[in-house]
C-alpha cells in the first residue's frame, strides 16, 4: 500500500495546490487538505478537482473550513474555534495513494502551541517541498530543508515551480543535499490537459512511490 505524500512549501502563494493536482492525477491518488483557510471563490480542494479531474469520492472534506484567507491560527481565532492539532489524522484510503497538501510554508501556526511541521513530524509521512525559482529561492529552501532534517522528517525532494533557474536549483540541490524532483514551468492557460502534460514531461512517477 502507497504511503500518503505531504506537499509543503517555501512559502504562500507558491502554486503548491497546482503541484497537488498534477501529483494526484499522476499517481491516481486521492487529495485531502486538512485545513482550509479562506472560502471565498474556489477551495484548494476545488482547484484541485477541476485541474486534476479528481472525482468527488476522491477529494477528503476538510477537518476545519475557516472563513478568512490568513495563517490558521488567525483565521480560527476569527472564527471563534481552536484547531485541534491533534485530530489532524492523515484519513483512510482504502489502499489509494493520497496526496496532502498542507498550508503556506512548514512553520505556519495552528494554535498558539503548535505549528504545521509539529504535525509533518507526528505523522512520519514522506514530504515533497515546492519552491519558487525565483530571487529569494536559495535561503528559503535551505532553512526548510533545514527544518525538515531537524525533525528527522523525510524529504522525497523539491519541486521547482516557474521559469527555469539552473543555478538556483543547483545549488539547492548540492548545498541542501537533496534529490531534484523537477520542475513544473508556468502554463498558460491553465487547464487540466495542459497540466497534465506539463507534468508528465516534468516529473517521473517512480520518485514519489
Amino acid at each position: 500500500m502507497s504511503r500518503p505524500i505531504v506537499v509543503t512549501g517555501t512559502d504562500t502563494e507558491i502554486g503548491k495546490t497546482v503541484f497537488a493536482a498534477g501529483l494526484a492525477d499522476l499517481l491516481q491518488a486521492s487529495y485531502w487538505k486538512p485545513i482550509q483557510s479562506g472560502l471565498e471563490g474556489e477551495t484548494d480542494s476545488q482547484v484541485v478537482a477541476r485541474l486534476g479531474g479528481l472525482s468527488s469520492d476522491r477529494i477528503l472534506p476538510e477537518l476545519y473550513r475557516l472563513k478568512t484567507p490568513v495563517s490558521p491560527h488567525q483565521s480560527a481565532a476569527i472564527d471563534g474555534v481552536r484547531i485541534d492539532a491533534d485530530a489532524l489524522v492523515p484519513p483512510d484510503t482504502g489502499g489509494r495513494p493520497l496526496v496532502i497538501e498542507g498550508a503556506g510554508g512548514l512553520m505556519v501556526p495552528l494554535n498558539p502551541s503548535t505549528l504545521y511541521i509539529d504535525v509533518f513530524a507526528r505523522w512520519r509521512l514522506p514530504v515533497v517541498m515546492c519552491a519558487r525559482t525565483t530571487l529569494g529561492t536559495i535561503n528559503h529552501s535551505l532553512l526548510s530543508i533545514e527544518a525538515l532534517r531537524r525533525r528527522d522528517i523525510e524529504l522525497l525532494g523539491i519541486a521547482f515551480l516557474g521559469d527555469s533557474h539552473t543555478e538556483s536549483e543547483r545549488a539547492i540541490c548540492e548545498i541542501g543535499r537533496v534529490k531534484r524532483l523537477g520542475r513544473l514551468p508556468r502554463i498558460a492557460p491553465l487547464n487540466r490537459n495542459a497540466l497534465r502534460d506539463a507534468f508528465a514531461a516534468s516529473f517521473n512517477p517512480g520518485d514519489f512511490r
